[in-house]
């Protein structure tokens, strides 16, 4: 009788979850991005919500079929995929290793510009596919979504929301501008760094002048790479009197995949929500075989070694060496590759496919995590306060590590200069130093101490857009002013104009009474 109480019990509550869940349709990026945003859909899956991902056809991560959702699949030959990342990647690590100098981050931000304008090109096939097909344009219509939820670092969930008029939510970090907050939140460059510039909150002279420069160049960026596409869409689909930013920061809410434990104090919006380490969970026990070889380690510990989702194998000379620095040690090494086996490969290191990354980090044994700085892995690493050896190698990882050196929790090396001997001694300063644990562990505990968790967070502002229709009370409107008048600079000549009129009647009054005194003085003298 129990039993069948809980039987009846799950099927109310499954009725009910059924009968309040909304649909949302999600336009996510590939690669690292859609890991975090399968987070979220699994999450709202959960939920009882009814989710459909649109996916190019060539996607790497996107699965077509999936039990959490369904698909709407677009032909494309190019964009994100994994041909576009290999390709990129390998000219990336080409470049990085002519040392950390001005010409090649010059060459680096380059490459940046180029293929970032084809992925942008492919974006707008992409949407344009969409809006030409009357039939998949109206089927998305007739569906009637509560919400999109879409990832701003490519436009294609922006164009949809204005045109179905749609609640908008963001997952975001980056918008097809740059940095989040730059798009939507005051900035000012005396306090607030520039990603990419590698400067904190607290900066000199120089610092200020070097962070209005990268300022200068992040706009150069947006003008070469972004503007030229998405401004001829908008004008052929929406008019000329549209201004296609506008449109992102008209978003109702944005769920920003950082915090305050990671990002400089700064100046926020109420629309701005955060989720940092959403995708961050309490470790669960280790494949036996993984566990065996972490407790082989004895009081040692071990070394957890990954490049993430875009580098599972780097130059065979550089793998070389990474090798033979392991080999000196006494912990043990679980590094995720799949390149060559080095031939110096020490019997304390282990090479693996794959690895239970989250798991692994959640270990008591683990003393440090050698990781690339993308925002996921260093989001686990605090997590669970595990220090980081940094070897940072493209878009924002330099920055996220520069960060992470700067709260003491990280080295970091660079890859042009990167050897045996640097490697092998950037690692003991992790490993013996134990100021890098403590500061680490301290970021765990801020992290940690939290209301309710990121992720359910997310979810219930989510929800929130889905109840109330959008949240058009928390958006600002400053984006929609002109410089010239968000700075005040009308009011302020309005008032030094009225200033000076004053003046110049005081003036005049005064030469007229002066004027008349002098007169009345010299006819009395007559």
């Amino acid at each position: 009788m129990h039993h069948l109480v809980h039987i009846a019990l799950w099927i109310i509550i499954s009725a009910i979850s059924g009968a309040y869940g909304g649909k949302v349709l999600v336009f996510p990026l590939d690669g690292s991005h859609w890991i975090n945003m399968k987070v979220i859909i699994e999450k709202l899956h959960s939920r009882g919500h009814d989710l459909t991902v649109v996916r190019p056809s060539n996607s790497w991560y996107i699965k077509e079929e999936s039990s959490y959702y369904t698909s709407i699949t677009i032909p494309s030959e190019g964009g994100f995929d994994e041909k576009f990342f290999v390709s990129f990647v390998t000219r990336m690590l080409e470049i990085r290793r002519g040392g950390d100098s001005i010409w090649t981050r010059f060459l680096l931000e380059l490459e940046i510009i180029f293929k970032f304008g084809d992925l942008h090109v492919d974006m707008i096939k992409i949407m344009t596919k969409i809006f030409d097909d009357e039939t998949m344009m109206k089927s998305i219509q007739d569906a009637k979504y509560d919400v999109i939820l879409a990832d701003p670092a490519v436009g294609g969930g922006t164009l949809l929301a204005y045109h179905l008029n749609i609640p908008l939510v963001f997952n975001v970090r980056w918008t097809v501008h740059g940095e989040g907050h730059f798009a939507i939140a005051p900035s000012p460059l005396s306090y607030v760094p520039v990603p990419g510039a590698e400067l904190t909150d607290k900066m000199t002279f120089l610092q200020r002048v070097r962070n209005v420069l990268c300022y200068i160049f992040t706009l150069f960026q947006i003008t070469v790479i972004t503007a030229p596409h998405y401004k001829t869409f908008c004008h052929k689909y929406f008019g000329p009197d549209v201004d296609y930013f506008s449109l992102f920061q008209d978003a109702d809410i944005w769920l920003m995949r950082n915090d305050f434990t990671f990002e400089f104090p700064r100046p926020t919006m109420p629309n701005v929500v955060y989720m940092g380490g959403f995708q961050c969970k309490p470790s669960k026990p280790l494949p036996n075989h993984l566990e065996e070889f972490v407790q082989s380690s004895g009081e040692h510990g071990v070394i957890v070694m990954s490049l993430g989702t875009l580098i599972s194998q780097l130059p065979q000379d550089i793998a070389e060496e990474i090798a033979a620095a392991f080999a000196q040690l006494p912990q043990k090494v679980i590094w995720r590759y799949t390149g060559p086996r080095p031939a110096n490969l020490g019997n304390n290191t282990l090479l693996v496919n794959w690895m239970p990354q989250n798991d692994l980090l959640g270990h008591p044994k683990i003393k440090v995590f050698v990781a690339h700085g993308g925002t996921n892995g260093v989001q686990e690493a605090i997590y669970h306060g595990v220090p980081l050896l940094g070897l940072p190698l493209l878009f924002d990882q330099p920055d996220n590590l520069s960060r992470m050196k700067k709260k003491g929790t990280a080295v970091n090396v660079d890859f042009g200069e990167l050897d045996r001997t640097v490697f092998l001694d950037a690692l003991k300063e992790v490993l013996f130093n134990p100021t890098y644990r403590e500061n680490m562990q301290r970021l765990s505990r801020l992290h940690h101490d939290q209301p309710i968790k990121p992720l359910d967070h997310a979810v219930f502002w989510i929800e929130y857009v889905m109840r109330h229709g959008g949240a058009p009370h928390l958006r600002t409107q400053s984006f929609r002013m002109s410089w010239f008048t968000y700075n005040s600079v009308d009011v302020l000549f309005t008032l030094l104009g009225a200033v000076l009129v004053i003046l110049l009647i005081a003036v005049y009054v005064s030469r007229c009474l002066w004027q008349c005194v002098f007169f009345r003085k010299k006819i009395k003298h007559e």
